[in-house]
């Protein structure tokens, strides 16, 4: 996530030469392209974590120091 970022929440993805934005609320790629295993992982990974994405999509909002989110396991 950045500060100033733009509407809707979302967070950003990079796998190698791979870039994709994502939305929290869905979770469907808003712009770029994943593998498709690695969009599975990241879904994945996203689902568990959406309120804690939600919850810093706010605090980048109000420019407060985001949370670590956990690695997908």
């Amino acid at each position: 996530m950045f500060y100033d970022d733009h509407t809707p929440p979302h967070f950003h993805v990079h796998y190698g030469e791979h870039k994709a934005t994502v939305a929290i609320e869905d979770l469907r790629i808003l712009e770029g392209r994943l593998p498709p295993r690695v969009r599975g992982l990241v879904v994945e990974w996203a689902t568990l974590h959406q309120d804690e994405l939600s919850q810093d999509w706010t605090r980048a909002r109000e420019r407060r120091p985001l949370a670590p989110i956990e690695p997908l396991e």
